[in-house]
């Protein structure tokens, strides 16, 4: 085995802490080989890594969820299922089960440990806390903690009775800036990281309806000293995609400001990205976006009609449209930056307490 085979999450210690029977497939501890940049020279300083992982058995997760029962079940996704589950300490987590057809477990598992691998090594307010995995023979899960109040996009499209005013709005746009502003830093894990899978289905939310980004499956971390990553394969969520990443595979940091100018657009609108029940003019949440942006007549009409008219300014209405619109540009140069995309919105939460 070759040197630091059991570096990514220090399995040994942590097995050998948690004693606890085990199935045949367990009696050799998972050895998890870590992203080829991991490998690479590390920089100076290295990256701070969480010590709260935590390694599950499959009995443990069948025990959190009552054998994975549909009551228990709170979401669905292209991974597999999220349940809740309540851990032996009585703490309340989500957890998300990998159940993939033979033919997408390969993909599967890269996406398991990209999540593991990336989310163990960051930390901020404003991105799931990852609690632990299970690798327990072929079963595998990754456990977060719950978020009470669902995705963001099932609030917007009015599952629940949760309406959302102009500031909530506001502030739940500017928690996930501020996200993905750490991401695409080099301060978090030595070289910027691209979600690529930025969408509103992956914005949970807390009790107080604070914003955090969640599933890192498809991230990127981009080499050093490199601004893009060419790739034949274009991976994401249809209605999301940067068009330059589309047609060139060129993904890019500006990759993610597009996806997230389409969830501006969400928020403002309260349509999904994409809808196939609107007439061909509608379907694409952008199309148009540029014609109403200076228009404050035009603009008005596009306002999601469940925001309650005396929790917004037309002046801060009118800004946010602005920032969205510049933000799913064709040509990433020029989007904002998402350091960028921080400043504007707080300027913006501040054009609109003047009611």
């Amino acid at each position: 085995m070759e040197k630091g085979g059991f570096k990514m999450f220090n399995i040994v210690s942590s097995w050998n802490k948690r004693r606890r029977s085990r199935s045949l497939d367990q009696l050799n501890p998972w050895v998890y080989k870590p992203a080829e940049l991991w490998q690479a020279k590390e920089q100076s300083p290295p990256p701070k890594k969480r010590n709260c992982t935590m390694v599950f058995t499959l009995k443990e997760m069948e025990e959190a969820t009552n054998m994975f029962s549909d009551r228990n079940l709170v979401g669905k996704g292209g991974f597999g299922r999220v349940y809740r589950g309540v851990l032996k300490d009585g703490q309340i987590v989500a957890i998300k089960k990998m159940d993939l057809p033979t033919s997408k477990q390969a993909d599967g598992e890269r996406e398991f440990r990209v999540e593991i691998d990336i989310l163990s090594r960051l930390d901020h307010p404003n991105l799931v806390t990852l609690i632990g995995y299970c690798a327990d023979g072929k079963h595998r899960f990754v456990v977060y903690e719950y978020m009470p109040k669902g995705n963001l996009q099932d609030i917007l499209n009015g599952i629940g009775e949760v309406k959302m005013d102009w500031p909530l709005r506001l502030r739940i746009a500017l928690g996930a800036a501020r996200a993905l502003a750490y991401l695409h830093s080099s301060t978090a894990v030595g070289v910027p990281v691209v979600h690529r899978d930025f969408k509103s289905s992956n914005i949970l939310l807390t009790e107080h309806f604070e914003a955090k980004i969640s599933d890192f499956g498809l991230a990127k971390l981009m080499q050093q000293d490199q601004d893009l990553h060419t790739t034949t394969r274009v991976l994401g969520t249809f209605g999301y995609f940067d068009p330059e990443y589309a047609l060139t595979g060129k993904l890019t940091l500006q990759s993610d400001v597009y996806a997230f100018g389409v969830v501006l657009l969400e928020l403002l609108t309260g349509r999904r990205a994409i809808d196939l029940s609107q007439g061909p003019q509608e379907q694409n949440l952008i199309v148009g976006i540029h014609q109403v942006v200076g228009d404050r007549k035009k603009l008005r009409r596009v306002v999601d009609r469940d925001m309650a008219k005396g929790s917004y300014t037309v002046e801060s209405v009118s800004m946010f449209a602005g920032l969205a619109a510049r933000c799913v540009c064709f040509a990433g140069a020029a989007r904002p930056s998402m350091p960028d995309c921080v400043k504007e919105l707080q300027f913006i939460m501040y054009a609109n307490m003047k009611i």
